[in-house]
């Protein structure tokens, strides 16, 4: 079996001195590694060769034979890291809590000593005096543990 933490390491050691951060490494049964990699600048396939022969040169097929994927993290695919939730300050998001609701708004900030993030979303307001309602922005303030999931949302306009 693949040693996880010595393949963390070494993708670490990969991509150290890079804008890239790892997102996921997945051993599964049979020997299959998954590793997934991200950045603010995006992630090109030089990048992910590069990883590629850095744990190829590492782990020797000879010795234990390994099916190896390395990309990057999906375009919706639900945050795992603090580095996604900071690629995407000012991007729309979708957040399902735990206890059922479903956000949809703007990440606008996220924590340097927590991780709790902010989600801005627009609601409608009846102001007294007003014949229509208003559209207000609201900060909603949650943590990963809150959330099933939070994600990237593609709005096609």
């Amino acid at each position: 079996m693949i040693d996880k933490d010595l393949l963390t390491a070494t993708v670490n050691e990969a991509i150290e001195g890079t804008p890239l951060f790892l997102v996921d490494i997945d051993v599964r049964p049979g020997n299959t590694i998954v590793v997934e990699v991200d950045s603010t600048e995006g992630v090109d396939i030089d990048q992910c060769v590069a990883i590629t022969r850095k744990i190829e040169e590492r782990f020797d097929r000879d010795v234990e034979d390994y099916e190896l994927e390395v990309g990057s993290a999906g375009l919706t695919s639900p945050f795992k890291v603090r580095g996604q939730y900071i690629k995407n300050i000012g991007n729309p998001v979708e957040v399902l809590t735990r206890d059922g609701r479903k956000i949809k708004g703007t990440l606008t900030s996220v924590s340097d000593t927590d991780s709790s993030f902010v989600i801005t979303i627009k609601t409608k307001v009846k102001e007294p005096g007003k014949k229509k309602p208003v559209e207000v922005e609201e900060p909603i303030t949650l943590t990963p543990d809150e959330c099933k999931y939070v994600k990237y949302l593609i709005e096609f306009k």
